[in-house]
């Protein structure tokens, strides 16, 4: 996959890049595999806006995307890569032998025409999915699942991967993107390989137009308001924040502060936590 950069035939061209999407094969999805997803700009069943910055965007809908991959022992073909509006990553159209059809995310390496299997006497190959208890130390892998059967919740994004670095009293240990070392149950499913588009990280915006595509409202910082609109607000001309921490508009601790109140289950399976 290539980065694609335009001559600067406006303020907005000149610092926008785009991908060339050599990979994808079609530009029409599975209907038998697509629901309808309603957009709510962040408000909630009382209209309420609770999660800021959202709203508008054009119109799309969900891919299901198969991230259990319990069709064990039964073969499949890839038969398209696809574009999915909804992640970073590309996915792969599965066929599988007895007529069957689901999405996968579509690892680096994977063509159409490949063949894919999942359960624990599959080969070691990209898109292959196998417990982690069958698969050797040190291979990188993606769509970890976190408890058996749950389906994969760890490691999606486009060219994320995880490594696995060792397997001991019924668990493996593996080291994700962020550098946290985690344990993962040897029971648990897990894809070979990179997640694909490992390019979306490299492409620039360049212009307001294309966030407001993807559903993303504009962004104002506190310290332009007024003071009844946020705590970092007020002032004759620039000033600064004015107080020991920043905080949320809601006068919350902005940085740094934990506000969990209860334990999370996985949080015991964390052996090193990242940046530490």
């Amino acid at each position: 996959m290539a980065i694609r950069v335009y001559k600067p035939t406006s303020p907005a061209r000149r610092f926008m890049s785009v991908l060339t999407y050599e990979e994808i094969t079609t530009n029409k999805p599975e209907k038998s595999l697509l629901e309808y997803k309603k957009k709510n700009a962040g408000r909630n069943k009382q209209g309420k806006i609770t999660v800021r910055h959202q709203g508008g965007g054009n119109k799309v809908k969900y891919r299901l995307i198969d991230f259990k991959r319990n069709k064990h022992d039964i073969p499949a073909r890839v038969t398209t890569i696809e574009y999915d509006p909804n992640r970073s990553a590309f996915i792969a159209l599965l066929v599988y032998a007895d007529g069957e059809k689901r999405y996968i995310l579509a690892p680096q390496g994977l063509k159409v025409g490949d063949k894919v299997l999942s359960g624990a006497t599959a080969d070691i190959i990209p898109g292959n999915a196998l417990p982690i208890e069958n698969i050797p130390v040190g291979t990188l892998i993606h769509n970890v699942e976190i408890k058996v059967g749950r389906g994969g919740q760890l490691v999606r994004s486009a060219g994320m991967s995880a490594q696995l670095m060792a397997k001991e009293n019924g668990y493996g240990l593996i080291r994700l993107p962020s550098g946290e070392l985690r344990k993962v149950a040897l029971g648990a499913l897990a894809t070979i390989g990179v997640v694909g588009n490992s390019d979306h990280e490299n492409v620039r915006i360049g212009k307001a137009g294309r966030t407001r595509h993807m559903g993303i409202r504009p962004t104002v910082r506190g310290v332009v308001m007024n003071p009844c609109d946020h705590p970092h607000g007020g002032g004759e001309g620039k000033s600064p924040v004015g107080m020991p921490a920043p905080v949320t508009p809601w006068g919350k601790v902005a940085l740094g502060l934990k506000t969990r109140k209860h334990k999370k289950y996985s949080n015991k399976m964390i052996v090193k936590r990242a940046g530490k």
